[in-house]
Order: C-alpha cells, then sequence, then structure tokens
C-alpha cells in the first residue's frame, strides 16, 4: 500500500509534461513523481494507494487514472476525491472507495487487504482495520464491467 495525504492533484499523479503521449505504458513509467519518484519504478499489479481528503482534484485529466491503473494500482482508497476525478475512475474501471479513517489507521509500506463483503480494509496481521464506505450498485456494476464502455457494450448485447 502506498499512502499519500490530502490535496493530491492530477498533475502531481502524472505531471503536464508527460502528458504528449497518450500511451498507457509512457504514463505508468511517470505515475505519481510529482510525490514519490520510486513510485513508478516499485508500484506493483494489486497495489492499492491510501490518501486523504480530495484526491484527484486538479484538472479534469483521465490521464490521471490510465497513468495509475497502467501501473498496477488496482484501487485508490481516500478521505475524499474530487468529482471529476472520481467520475474518471468509475468510467475507465478503477476501483475508488471512501474511507473516513483509512489513511490515519496504515503506515505507507503496509500490507493490506480489501475486503468489499464486510466493507474493510484489513493489515495483514490483523492488527489494523480501517472500514470502507459502500460502492452504489450503479458503480459497482460499471467497475464490474471494467469501465463505462465495456458496462454500455454489455447493456447493448443484452437489449
Amino acid at each position: 500500500m502506498w499512502r499519500f495525504g490530502d490535496d493530491v492533484n492530477t498533475d502531481l499523479i502524472i505531471p503536464g509534461r508527460y502528458l504528449s503521449s497518450y500511451d498507457p505504458a509512457h504514463l505508468a513509467q511517470h505515475a505519481m513523481e510529482g510525490l514519490s519518484m520510486t513510485f513508478a519504478k516499485d508500484v506493483r499489479q494489486g497495489d492499492i494507494i491510501v490518501a486523504g481528503r480530495n484526491f484527484g482534484c486538479g484538472s479534469s485529466r483521465e490521464q490521471a487514472v490510465v497513468a495509475l491503473k497502467a501501473a498496477g494500482v488496482s484501487a485508490v482508497v481516500a478521505r475524499s476525491f474530487a468529482r471529476i476525478f472520481y467520475r474518471n475512475a468509475v468510467n475507465l474501471g478503477l476501483m475508488v472507495l471512501v474511507s473516513p479513517d483509512a489513511c490515519g489507521v496504515f503506515e505507507d509500506g503496509a500490507v493490506v487487504r480489501l475486503d468489499l463483503e464486510t466493507l474493510s480494509m484489513l493489515s495483514a496481521d490483523g492488527s489494523r482495520k480501517a472500514s470502507v464506505e459502500g460502492i452504489p450498485t450503479h458503480v459497482s456494476s460499471i467497475l464490474s464491467a471494467g469501465g463505462l464502455i465495456p458496462h454500455l457494450k454489455k447493456r447493448i448485447r443484452q437489449v
């Protein structure tokens, strides 16, 4: 798990100087570079970002979500999200969960597991636990499909 604070803006997630290419692999190489020079090199498939308030504020660039997904991030858990980042994450199939306390419970580098059935985030040894808010059904169905476009394609095929 990677822990960041409040007001992580999209320029910190993917600095504007790297937006000359929309290639996900290129964006992943520079993910979170505004806050951590080691993140892109050290992040692993399935890692989780935990942050404070207003994660994803700033510009509406969806490349921020693309960079995180391509880097291997499986979910972002934060006290709150900027509305456009939250919507971009859902549309592109990145799990975004609100937790009032996860940022204060877990340290950077902790090994954690998300349990969506119990709406909790747990440390590997079970000694620490944070609650996460439930996901609305319509958002869950979009995320389960892998994003808005796959969700709509699935729905169109059913008609």
